[in-house]
């Protein structure tokens, strides 16, 4: 095989079965077959090389083949990117993750809780103040407007709070004018919190959230496709799924911007390639450098890669994995079992809301990445990739 981001190793080299590898290949085959998605694309590294790496079926569903530099939309795989960058400020003095949000945001020292009352809706006041790993941690009590249909859920729906229209610090602003879902620090609650965090990091840092990351990450790093939009000069690489009506209904956008768009969002709005996420991977495996680049300390990436839930945080949200607690920007494995698929204690991750997906492995050496348009599969297509993954390990 040609030369890749990391170098190519025979796959029983570094612990893995071919013929297993190969089953891999076969069954994601099937699942195109039977229009799952369009194609998949997958990696699997191990002691710094590349084992594995297929591209599969096409890269729309008119065609043409799925090509090796497709540029996939990873939604919710920007969470792990801004977590990133503002780790990268608390590593220079000039943010920490105690901060109270209301440092940086005013309108945070007022926000209420939502709490339901029959036919009406009660405001609480604030505990205690919302902080940068509430915010990193998802227990904010943010909420997304199309994870549920409670009363505060639907205030955000109705006020579109990751609106096309505004940019991310007008959006913010929308988001503290409203009540929380749940009291800072006693619910994992997937929402908006890491778009307030973008929002904090663009503060610190005096530039819009692409311009820091493209700055700090991307450009460090090589990562020359990831970025929040595609130029026309790379639309013919972009993937698509079967339909966007999936996305549509949750009043998701479809990151289809060939320019830069006026909302950056910190939550979900980047696009990338396998190349260019291998490469934020493999820093990620390697402790916070790669080919040479520091972009986070050693300790740093540890400490973001570590369980913050303790056992007080109600975790039972059906986003977060059984087995699993939550870090600084990832999920962390914490048990042996009652996960769904298998894997070892101290394994990190995150996913896309179209279906991509990577994990890292410190105790084995390894990570994986699924890239993926196929939103209604998701979860399926991502248990399905670990669980033969792991029994292609030798």
């Amino acid at each position: 095989m040609s030369s890749f981001v990391l170098p190519y190793a025979p796959p029983e080299n570094v612990g893995f079965l071919p013929d297993r590898l190969e089953r891999l290949s076969a069954v994601m085959a099937r699942q195109i077959e039977d229009k799952k998605a369009p194609g998949v694309s997958m990696l699997i590294a191990r002691h710094g090389k590349v084992a594995y790496r297929q591209c599969l079926g096409l890269l729309r569903p008119d065609g043409p083949a799925l090509c090796e530099d497709a540029i996939f939309r990873i939604y919710s795989m920007t969470k792990p990117v801004v977590s990133v960058a503002a780790m990268m400020l608390v590593e220079e003095g000039r943010l920490s993750i105690i901060d109270p949000v209301s440092a940086y945001i005013p309108a945070f020292a007022n926000v209420k809780v939502g709490v339901a009352n029959g036919g009406q809706l009660d405001l609480a006041p604030l505990k205690r103040p919302i902080t940068i790993q509430d915010l990193m941690r998802h227990t904010s009590g943010l909420t997304y407007g199309f994870t549920g249909v409670a009363p505060v859920q639907e205030l955000l729906k109705a006020a579109d709070v990751l609106g096309q229209k505004r940019n991310l610090a007008e959006n913010v602003d929308v988001i503290a004018a409203l009540p929380l879902m749940h009291q800072p620090g006693e619910v994992w609650e997937y929402g908006v919190s890491t778009d307030v965090l973008g929002r904090i990091v663009e503060i610190v840092e005096g530039a819009s959230l692409g311009e820091v990351l493209r700055a700090r990450i991307f450009d460090p790093l090589g990562m020359t496709d990831t970025a929040f939009y595609t130029p026309e000069a790379k639309l013919a690489r972009r993937a698509a799924p079967f339909s966007f009506d999936f996305m549509t209904a949750a009043g998701v956008d479809g990151c289809n911007a060939t320019s830069p768009p006026k909302f950056e969002g910190g939550g979900g709005g980047l696009l990338s390639t396998l190349d260019d996420y291998t490469r934020f991977a493999a820093m990620l495996i390697d402790g916070g450098a790669f080919q040479g680049v520091r972009i986070l300390g050693t300790r740093t990436l540890a400490f973001m890669a570590s369980n913050h839930l303790d056992a007080k945080v109600d975790r039972s949200n059906v986003v977060l994995w059984p087995g699993h607690g939550f870090g600084l920007g990832f999920a962390v494995r914490t048990e042996p079992g009652i996960a769904p698929t298998p894997g070892s204690v101290g394994e990190f991750f995150w996913g896309g809301m179209m279906g991509t997906a990577f994990w890292v492995s410190p105790r084995d050496s390894l990570f994986a990445i699924l890239m993926v348009q196929a939103p209604e599969y998701r979860e399926y297509l991502r248990a399905l990739f670990r669980n033969l993954v792991s029994a292609a390990i030798a």
